[in-house]
């Protein structure tokens, strides 16, 4: 059983500001730029998609890329972080008994996190790199908070011998930058082949493993 939690569907039931409208716009404007993208989307799609006039979105949004900022930076600060970081404490607040059972834990956890909430993720990952706002937020309310309990660890585990001696913050970003990458290829950029995720997965262990595992 999945475990982790579908944050629109979370936030759709929990913001009672939002109303009925802006819950059609705000799901059909989610589907569409994870489908086309930001700038291959246009207002009238989103209206479509959501059964509204056009200018019942403008009512709440200046312009499409208000529209874009409005729902994700608060989605970011406010919904998304908060949840994020208490997912991911499912496993770092936990004691392993080593790094390899540290690992398999953060990979299930963050599959399982990645893949209920793919259409968000995708969404984040294709804007973020554009849209500076967007970048300061998931730096300072998701990023930030989870790499310092994060470099904690890997501190712990390279003090321990686990691990290679190198900075922190680099076992980290290569743990996390394997774990991530793997979902963006998957989910993605080749999402039409055919993928043994059950394999892919532990491939990806393996690779962070033999990489981070000292030499003797």
């Amino acid at each position: 059983m999945n475990n982790s939690e579908n944050i629109l569907e979370i936030i759709l039931k929990e913001e009672q500001s939002i109303t009925d409208k802006q819950k059609k716009i705000l799901i059909a404007a989610i589907d569409a730029f994870s489908e086309k993208g930001y700038a291959a989307t246009s207002t009238s799609e989103i209206a479509k998609m959501a059964g509204v006039a056009e200018g019942t979105i403008f009512r709440h949004y200046k312009t499409k890329k208000d529209l874009l900022l409005t729902l994700l930076s608060p989605l970011l600060s406010t919904l998304i972080a908060p949840r994020v970081i208490k997912d991911f404490d499912k496993v770092l607040n936990v004691s392993h008994h080593n790094f390899e059972d540290f690992l398999r834990a953060i990979v299930k956890n963050r599959m399982e996190f990645l893949q209920k909430n793919n259409t968000l993720f995708k969404i984040l990952i294709q804007e973020i790199p554009f849209h500076d706002d967007l970048r300061e937020t998931f730096k300072n309310q998701i990023a930030v908070k989870i790499f310092g309990r994060f470099q904690e660890i890997m501190e712990s585990y390279k003090e321990k011998g686990e691990i290679i001696s190198i900075p922190s913050f680099s076992s980290v970003r290569l743990t996390v930058t394997s774990i991530i990458g793997y979902f963006i290829a998957r989910h993605i950029l080749l999402p039409d082949i055919q993928w043994d995720d059950e394999e892919e997965i532990e491939r990806t262990i393996q690779f962070i493993l033999f990489g981070l595992k000292p030499r003797e």
